[in-house]
């Protein structure tokens, strides 16, 4: 076997040529006019040039290049909705094979399911889906990859009812390493199916999925904001009151700043602020009841936004905060338990933040998520509690350190109330290969095993990497 390497590539005028003339869709080379444009990353402070951005139009230009990539050593990464944090949907030198033009979706209303093309944001399918009155558990962003957030696992706020997205995926079109294309599900594939569910783009590009759908319109929904002085007993009420909730409502905590800009009340533009945001899959009538018996909990909050809403509203109502090209800088873990002096540690180390758009938020991995073994797919944590994400983002790229200097102090001040392991999709490309191990437990050796046997060379990568087993 031999691995590949990560040296630079070599791509002749004539690769490029050769490259264009198999491809339905459009090469992008260094000197092209939208170059710059096309290689930028959701998170500015990451930076990459590659030699080539296939943007393929459909399954044939995939295999196209990826093989390509692999006749010429290439370094490969693949770009879905490109949302990805430590920007691995790009690489220096290599190819980027970029499925943004590939966005079809088709919805089965009668048997609940929608097949969904590799390039689509969680906004394309709640807008499909939404006319239905139908959604599937997705993340709390509408710009985020449908791509990468269900190859890692897949949280949101339908995540308490129906599951990870990974438990909704029904079937999938995949590019393996070798060109050819397969469909695997439970009885087609099915060691690779459960790999793909949590195990990431490790094993190939993913072209389509076909997900499980849920009955969702209309949602009890939104954002409610208290000073920071409220922080603890806030974080106490929501950790208590949790367990208790019906499953319906998905519910997170957050440690965040009022943010500077309308319609926020400018009394607090800028102030630190203790945040709980959630969406109840029914009406006004059931929801606010529902969130009184935690509000009766905590004192009066800065406003309460929570109102009857359409479900692709609430999940793209947090968009305008995070466009792309902003500096990201993520820590995660998964959470067991959050007692009073872990919620004290985050405190004062959300109190540091060193910009009004850093935060911090707990996601409930509860309900449904428990119901599903720990072997059942690759995501291995299914005993967490939460998932926290810590983030420092700012528009100002001077920034970057700062941002970099406060996330890794508030990790290492929270984690020894954690787990080891955390959500792929929250990990910096600078700690990956220290704690994939940790993250997938006891399915970490099949995962090692399944790669050898679908990519033995370790093409795919340019991801949280999983090397084949030896």
């Amino acid at each position: 076997m031999a691995i590949a390497s990560d040296r630079p590539g070599v791509v002749s005028d004539a690769d490029t040529e050769k490259l264009r003339s198999s491809l339905r869709g459009r090469v992008i080379a260094q000197g092209d006019a939208d170059y710059d444009e096309a290689r930028s990353l959701y998170n500015a402070m990451i930076d990459k040039k590659p030699a080539l951005i296939a943007r393929c139009a459909d399954v044939a230009d995939v295999m196209a290049a990826v093989s390509f990539a692999r006749e010429r050593d290439l370094l490969l990464a693949i770009r879905g909705g490109g949302h990805n944090g430590p920007g691995l949907g790009s690489c220096d030198n290599g190819l980027v094979i970029d499925l943004s033009a590939m966005r079809s979706i088709r919805v089965d209303p009668a048997a609940r399911t929608v097949r969904v093309d590799g390039g689509c944001t969680s906004g394309d399918v709640d807008h499909a889906t939404h006319a239905f009155g139908l959604a599937v558990p997705f993340g709390i962003v509408s710009t985020t990859g449908v791509g990468g957030l269900t190859l890692g696992g897949g949280t949101g706020y339908l995540t308490r009812k129906y599951g990870l997205t990974i438990d909704n995926l029904l079937e999938a079109d995949v590019v393996l390493a070798d060109g050819s294309v397969v469909t695997t599900s439970a009885t087609e594939h099915p060691d690779l199916f459960w790999a793909l569910r949590g195990g990431g783009g490790n094993f190939g590009v993913v072209t389509s999925f076909l997900f499980r759908a849920h009955p969702v319109d209309m949602v009890y929904a939104g954002p409610i904001f208290w000073e920071a002085t409220h922080a603890a007993a806030v974080m106490r009420a929501y950790r208590d009151f949790l367990p208790t909730a019906p499953e319906e409502l998905g519910i997170f905590v957050g440690l965040k700043t009022v943010p500077p800009v309308d319609p926020f009340p400018r009394d607090y533009w800028g102030r630190r602020a203790c945040a709980i945001i959630g969406s109840y899959n029914g009406a006004a009538e059931q929801g606010a009841p529902l969130m009184s018996q935690l509000l009766e909990q905590v004192p009066p909050p800065i406003f309460n936004w929570m109102g009857q809403m359409a479900f692709p509203a609430m999940q793209a109502l947090f968009d305008p905060f995070f466009p792309k090209g902003l500096q990201w800088y993520w820590k995660g873990d998964f959470v067991k338990s959050l007692p009073d002096e872990a919620i004290e540690t985050h405190i004062a180390n959300a109190a540091q933040a060193p910009s009004d758009f850093s935060l911090m938020h707990l996601y409930p991995i509860d309900g449904a998520v428990h119901r599903v073994s720990a072997d059942a797919t690759a995501w291995n944590t299914r005993d967490a509690k939460f998932s926290m994400v810590i983030a420092g983002i700012d528009p100002d790229p001077t920034r970057a350190e700062a941002l970099k200097t406060w996330g890794r102090a508030y990790w290492r001040a929270v984690h020894p109330f954690n787990l080891e392991g955390a959500y792929v999709n929250f990990m910096m490309d600078d700690e990956v290969q220290g704690r994939l191990q940790a993250t997938y437990g006891a399915n970490y050796g099949r995962l090692a095993s399944i790669k050898e046997k679908y990519d033995p060379d370790n093409l795919f990568r340019v991801n949280q990497n999983i090397k084949p087993a030896a």
